[in-house]
């Protein structure tokens, strides 16, 4: 049956990795393989039984991943609906997610008009406040409520980086199929409230987030205890959200499988005393059974409370198959109910696979029950709790630097001391004070995690706080995996030091570099906006940062980080932020307070807040300097020089800020890049007069995002790439790249991209090659991707 299950999750997870869905005919096959692995289970010769059952296994998780599939998709938005005037009729799904702008809810489709719209059954919506502007006044919405609103859609669609985070993924696995905004300028109205019981629990829900708001307002941890009660973890200020992940506690922050389980056992162990002292209720139910019930709802019931949101479905439904074992006295084996419910759990939701919780989840109880089988012996409650925390700790190190390239080393103390305190403490007492209309028992929740963070932030700032590593290679994190079940293994056992051996790989295989005179240039997928990563032998630059999404986000953050940290790139040897535009430089704050920084170049006015005396980013750089067209330098046989601006453009008042774009030029041997920021027609025209010779290139990010006001015949013609980069937006509102510019670049024969459409791309410059380009889309496509 093990060996079933886990051929089952290879089906799965095998399916999750194509490119496109098989052919649907396969699907017939689904019946046959039950109806085989039905016949296989009767085989006598237990070898062959487990070959059949293995084979099968595979067989029905990959048939059944693809029906599921097949069926996911299908509930779609038409393409020609995008951008498109629809009306929807509805109820509002989720907790409305207040930001800086607007109000941010999922909505489940009852009704469209025009009725020939292809619109799909669940949509995440954002309602912008921008028609007060207007006069138009935006009402509140409440969850589990009916609306009538005119809204705008476009397709799931979502940045591609390497090690970043796949949004289109996210969304596919939460069923919602198309994400839009409110239009002002149609009348949208409130028709009342849903009847159905999971609105009732939606609303019963944000009444209790605003009575915590209320209870706790102005306190600096009014957002864990939020997130602890409801799930609400968009209350959590960013800053703790770093606190919390470098001291290793923040699947603690939230309604997770831990608390679920510590809730249930603590409403087991009370029904348990209390049950066998009523002999009438023991006699007609044993304590057990009453226990177990009693526990597998108080579980339920705070799921609910989370809004039995997808990664808290898993937890319930590992813990029901837990509680039916128990109750049908079916617990023969820890690993058969782990497979049971591993089993449940992929089948419930073929996408779990695509989430680092489920593999995080799921390998801490096989831990857990790997050390602790058989192995109790002598040894006492605390010892044994210390000795799973250190198991767990190891045996995670593998899949957390898979996953996000690092881990903390701080998180067996942190973890030692935020367990107790969060799990018995805070979220008894923060449940008590939601459900009960007892205000004490909130503050004093709030002062216990207080003085839990307080020490927490001292530990996130220890020196050697966090482990963080290029992403290491696909062969060793299963080489890895084994090493750790080796060394894991019982003492006696011979030559457990070799487990050691197997996690080498892991941090000793250096991540690739270019070679001498080599030149690697990566494009990112920011969205509308710039963000571009240049390498050489030992080398790295940064030339912008990509823009910013609100107070708490943006792209340096979520893209620009996340890829230096995968690529092995500790600090670097240059900042360039072009110019002061949101989407150029919004994401340097993220950079500057993460990667240590050389020296920083921009055209930013001296009296930029990044570059105030005050600011807590201004040292962040070692040295700030101004781009000077003529500056050059060189680093591992590859040669960098600004082309513009001029130092006579900066005393120029009038002058765009567009114009005072940096203009870097990147030559190596097989080639080079051109990095030409904002800038339009007028300084275009005086880099093709007096530097026509310095602008010709191998590669091109074209200026502007391709805009009509830039891109001149006599830029392009003076610049001849071979390849041009437009990076833009998906739909963005400004038409970039315009029809014309992209023309312009097709007619010199030159290929084009676009970071919509290609995500991120990678340039290779060599002397035996010249320039090579792979689309990040392209190479990494799943078949939930826009085609």
């Amino acid at each position: 049956m093990r060996a079933a299950v886990l051929a089952f999750l290879l089906g799965i997870f095998l399916l999750q990795q194509q490119a496109s869905l098989p052919d649907r005919r396969w699907l017939l096959l689904l019946p046959v393989a039950l109806a085989v692995a039905l016949a296989c289970s009767l085989c006598r010769r237990p070898w062959l039984r487990l070959a059949a059952l293995a084979v099968t296994g595979f067989a029905v998780g990959f048939l059944w991943a693809q029906l599921r599939a097949e069926l996911r998709l299908a509930d779609a938005l038409s393409a020609a609906w995008e951008g498109r005037d629809v009306e929807v009729v509805g109820v509002v799904a989720s907790l409305p997610r207040l930001l800086e702008h607007g109000t941010r809810f999922e909505f489940d489709v009852e009704a469209i008009s025009p009725a020939d719209a292809q619109v799909p059954s669940r949509l995440a919506l954002t309602w912008y406040r921008r028609g007060e502007e207007n006069g138009v006044r935006i009402p509140p919405v409440s969850g589990g409520e009916r609306w009538r609103f005119t809204v705008r859609l476009r397709r799931p669609h979502g940045t591609a980086n390497p090690h970043g985070f796949d949004y289109e993924a996210w969304l596919l696995e939460r069923g919602i199929r198309a994400t839009g905004y409110v239009r002002d300028q149609a009348p949208s109205a409130r028709l009342g409230e849903d009847g159905r019981p999971s609105s009732r629990v939606l609303r019963a829900r944000e009444a209790v987030r605003e009575r915590l708001r209320t209870v706790l307002e102005g306190r600096p941890y009014a957002g864990v205890i939020a997130a602890l009660a409801i799930g609400d973890q968009d209350a959590i200020p960013r800053s703790q959200w770093e606190v919390f992940t470098r001291t290793g506690v923040n699947h603690l922050m939230s309604i997770s499988g831990l608390h679920i389980t510590m809730v249930s056992g603590l409403v087991f162990g009370l029904v348990h005393a209390l049950w066998r002292r009523i002999p009438p209720l023991a006699l007609r139910l044993p304590s057990s059974k009453a226990a177990v019930l009693a526990g597998a709802v108080a579980a339920f019931g705070y799921a609910l409370l989370a809004g039995f949101a997808v990664p808290t479905q898993r937890t319930f439904y590992m813990l029901a198959v837990v509680a039916l074992a128990v109750w049908t006295g079916r617990v023969q084996s820890p690993s058969r109910v782990l497979a049971t419910a591993l089993f449940v759990v992929m089948g419930m939701d073929p996408w779990a696979v695509l989430s680092p919780g489920f593999w995080l989840s799921f390998g801490a109880v096989a831990v857990i029950f790997y050390v602790s089988a058989g192995r109790l012996g002598t040894a006492t409650r605390l010892s044994h709790w210390v000795r799973i925390q250190g198991a767990v700790t190891l045996a995670l190190v593998p899949l957390l630097l898979a996953l996000f390239q690092q881990f903390s080393l701080v998180s067996p103390v942190a973890n030692a001391l935020a367990i107790p305190v969060v799990s018995l403490a805070v979220v008894p007492l923060t449940l008590a004070g939601a459900l009960l209309p007892l205000d004490v028992f909130l503050v004093i929740a709030h002062e216990l995690m207080a003085a839990c963070g307080a020490v927490l932030e001292r530990l996130s700032v220890a020196p050697a706080a966090v482990w963080q590593q290029h992403a290491p290679p696909a062969w060793s994190v299963p080489l890895a995996v084994v090493g750790v079940l080796w060394l894991l293994l019982p003492r006696g056992f011979p030559a457990r030091w070799m487990g050691a051996v197997l996690l080498l790989p892991l941090a000793l295989v250096s991540a690739e570099r270019p070679g001498a005179g080599e030149l690697w240039v990566d494009v990112l997928d920011v969205g509308q906006g710039l963000a571009v990563v240049a390498r050489t032998e030992r080398h790295t630059l940064v030339y912008d940062t990509g823009p910013a999404f609100g107070r708490d986000a943006d792209s340096g953050g979520r893209v620009v980080v996340p890829f230096l940290r995968g690529e092995g790139v500790r600090r670097l040897d240059a900042l360039v932020v072009s110019h002061d535009d949101a989407d150029h430089a919004g994401g340097t704050r993220s950079v500057l307070a993460t990667v240590p920084v050389a020296r920083m170049w921009s055209s930013l006015a001296d009296g930029h807040p990044l570059l105030a005396p005050d600011h807590p980013l201004s040292s962040a750089a070692a040295e700030h300097r101004r781009c000077r067209a003529g500056e050059r330098w060189e680093w591992d046989g590859v040669r960098f020089e600004f082309l513009s601006p001029a130092p006579a453009d900066y005393a120029d008042s009038r002058r765009d800020d567009n114009d005072l774009s940096c203009v870097l030029k990147i030559e190596a041997a097989g080639g080079g890049a051109l990095l030409a920021g904002d800038i339009g027609r007028a300084v275009e025209r005086r880099l093709a007069d007096t530097q026509a010779d310095r602008l010709a290139t191998t590669l091109l990010v074209a200026p502007h995002h391709g805009s009509s006001g830039s891109s001149s015949p006599a830029f392009v013609a003076a610049a001849r790439p071979r390849a041009v980069v437009f990076t833009v937006g998906y739909r963005n509102p400004f038409g970039h790249p315009r029809a014309e510019v992209v023309d312009r670049f097709k007619a010199l024969g030159a290929a084009v991209y676009r970071s919509d459409r290609d995500g991120a791309l990678h340039a290779r410059f060599t002397a035996q090659q010249g320039m090579t380009v792979i689309a990040y889309r392209a190479a990494a496509r799943r078949y939930w991707h826009l085609p």
